[in-house]
């Protein structure tokens, strides 16, 4: 089939065979056993020139586009091989708002990597052999054996400049003029999470805003604090960015932040297989992570647990 699309492009018996690297009579020899195999003349054969016969071109529409197809399945196989394939499995809003907006660093280093992120808020099954690692949140005692901690937890008040602009927050009873952003979450993580805990940590437990919009999800908080939609106790390593670069304002500075006793976590999956490319994504995350710390400052780590350091 090969050879007889080579000559039904070239019309040349003599120039197929050089594209194959095959001789004349070799690709003559072939053409004429699919001949004698169809039952049908394919080339009309002349002292100077070569033409489809009408048999000869119903196959050809049909032989191109199957050896195109044929060859860049084969390309594509032979891509894979040489490529390295790496499986995280996180919850989204620390997808959306942490893993995702470092990634193209890590793709310029190994640009022979593919990442695959499984963005779920429950756990993924650990015989999964497409997961390496996870990136998860939880209480020390609860992290499965072998973690590494990435960074502890605090929470900070947060909102659009604009929406300081038109109303200033300078002390806590002034959040009685703004709408909150209030994660509607039932684990229990949300006692510390919520507006109710901060507001009791900066005595002022009795105060109602002027609303409350509630949602799913933390990502969901910061779209609706950068849309000046309100403020949003926002948690600080996950907004670190936002903050630097002017979209979100803390308005109450350090003094404003509460610690959580939750933490980030990186944990290595039971069906991992090792290779290059995960070592140098996990190298790549804990680099990242001591950056998330060193902006967290003390309170980097969730109090009375190491410093991160990759398992033996």
């Amino acid at each position: 089939m090969r050879a007889f699309e080579a000559v039904a492009r070239l019309l040349s018996f003599r120039a197929a065979g050089e594209e194959l690297h095959l001789t004349q009579p070799a690709i003559s020899r072939q053409i004429r056993a699919l001949e004698d195999e169809l039952g049908a003349v394919l080339f009309l054969r002349g002292t100077r020139h070569v033409e489809l016969t009408g048999p000869g071109a119903l196959l050809l529409r049909s032989v191109a586009p199957m050896l195109a197809q044929l060859d860049g399945s084969v390309r594509q196989i032979r891509s894979a091989q040489r490529r390295q394939p790496v499986g995280v499995t996180t919850f989204a809003s620390f997808a959306s708002l942490w893993l995702l907006p470092r990634l193209a660093g890590f793709q310029n280093l190994h640009p022979e990597a593919d990442i695959r992120i499984s963005a779920y808020d429950h756990l993924a099954d650990p015989d999964d052999p497409d997961i390496d690692l996870a990136l998860r949140y939880s209480l020390p005692a609860q992290a499965p054996a072998g973690s590494t901690q990435l960074f502890g937890e605090q929470l900070t008040p947060v909102a659009s400049p604009t929406l300081l602009q038109r109303l200033p927050l300078r002390q806590a009873a002034d959040l009685g003029h703004h709408t909150l952003l209030e994660e509607d979450d039932a684990r229990p993580s949300a006692a510390y999470l919520s507006w109710r805990h901060w507001l009791r940590v900066n005595a002022a437990p009795a105060l109602e805003p002027r609303g409350w919009v509630y949602l799913n999800f933390t990502y969901q908080q910061i779209q609706a604090a950068l849309a000046g939609q309100g403020v949003a106790l926002a948690r600080m390593a996950l907004v670190r960015e936002a903050l630097e670069r002017g979209e979100l304002v803390e308005p109450f500075g350090p003094g404003g932040r509460v610690s959580s006793p939750y933490a980030y976590w990186l944990v290595r999956w039971p069906a991992r297989r090792e290779r290059p490319a995960l070592a140098a994504f996990e190298a790549w995350l804990l680099d990242e992570a001591a950056g998330t710390r060193a902006g967290l400052g003390p309170e980097g780590l969730t109090a009375g647990t190491p410093a991160p350091h990759p398992s033996p």
